[in-house]
């Protein structure tokens, strides 16, 4: 049973109380399908690494919605109370909702208008999976019977109905459940090929030749040490032995532990004394 949050979406308050919530417009991201987000980046931000941005499309969304929200209140006779509902761990910001809870809309004012690629889907009677996610989250939490994709271009709206699929909100909760160890273990999600970006400018060839270069001659330098050793270690044959400013010496070191032979420490979690994550930097070639 979902309960009202008596917070004002937007407000600096909404935010913070969104960091500890599975959100609907996260649940894209989560489930690997945002055009905009990855797995990666949203754990970043809700990790409080990173800020969540807005755009110049968020911010018309945003400005035209209670427009938006009066052409359809207009347009279908319904009349639509923004909320923002909490399920459990589940939280949906919703565009409205009917007094009697038994229908729901989701408004998106795309920047193009007719001419975006939303609208067009839409009007051929497909809505982009992201959106479906989305939308299908808000269903799972608020217990709507039906919701209406209300698509503005400033002027007029285009309506597509969505129900409630139970497989879709099962989808839902075992994505978020496999996001939550990213977040409990404070391990980062994997990195997909959308968090990769590409770069072609002067600044970045330059420093890439140069490191290609000096990587080059390291290898080189390191494969002549590791034979010139080598020749060395050939060559001595007492403990000690030294000229020319260079010393072998043979010594005797201990092994390393094999802690998973400890008795005293079987059925023990070690992970509990792991240090925090840390971000690294590893610099390849291909």
């Amino acid at each position: 049973m979902s309960a009202i949050v008596q917070l004002v979406q937007g407000s600096p308050e909404w935010h913070a109380y969104r960091r500890g919530m599975r959100n609907a417009s996260e649940t894209p991201a989560v489930l690997g399908i945002s055009p905009w987000v990855t797995p990666y980046q949203l754990w970043l931000q809700k990790t409080g690494r990173s800020e969540s941005t807005t755009n110049a499309a968020m911010q018309r969304g945003t400005a035209l919605e209670p427009m938006a929200r009066h052409a359809y209140e207009v347009e279908t006779g319904n009349v639509m109370q923004p909320l923002v509902l909490q399920d459990g761990a589940y939280s949906a910001s919703l565009d409205g909702m009917t007094l009697g809870g038994e229908l729901i809309v989701e408004i998106k004012v795309p920047m193009r208008g007719r001419d975006s690629s939303l609208w067009k889907a839409v009007a051929g009677g497909d809505v982009p999976a992201h959106y479906v996610a989305q939308i299908q989250h808000q269903l799972m939490v608020c217990g709507a019977e039906k919701a209406h994709l209300w698509v503005f271009d400033g002027q007029v709206g285009l309506l597509h109905v969505i129900e409630p699929d139970a497989s879709a909100a099962g989808a839902i909760r075992a994505a978020w459940e496999a996001f939550a160890v990213f977040l409990d273990t404070d391990a980062p999600p994997p990195l997909v090929d959308a968090d990769q970006r590409p770069r072609d400018d002067e600044a970045w060839l330059q420093a890439a030749v140069a490191f290609r270069e000096a990587k080059e001659a390291a290898e080189a330098a390191a494969a002549a040490l590791d034979a010139s050793r080598a020749c060395l270690v050939a060559l001595a044959s007492h403990p000690k032995e030294a000229g020319a400013g260079v010393t072998v010496t043979r010594f005797w070191k201990a092994g390393s532990v094999d802690y998973k032979k400890v008795v005293e420490l079987k059925g023990v979690d070690l992970e509990r004394y792991r240090g925090k994550v840390r971000e690294e930097v590893r610099v390849t070639v291909a």
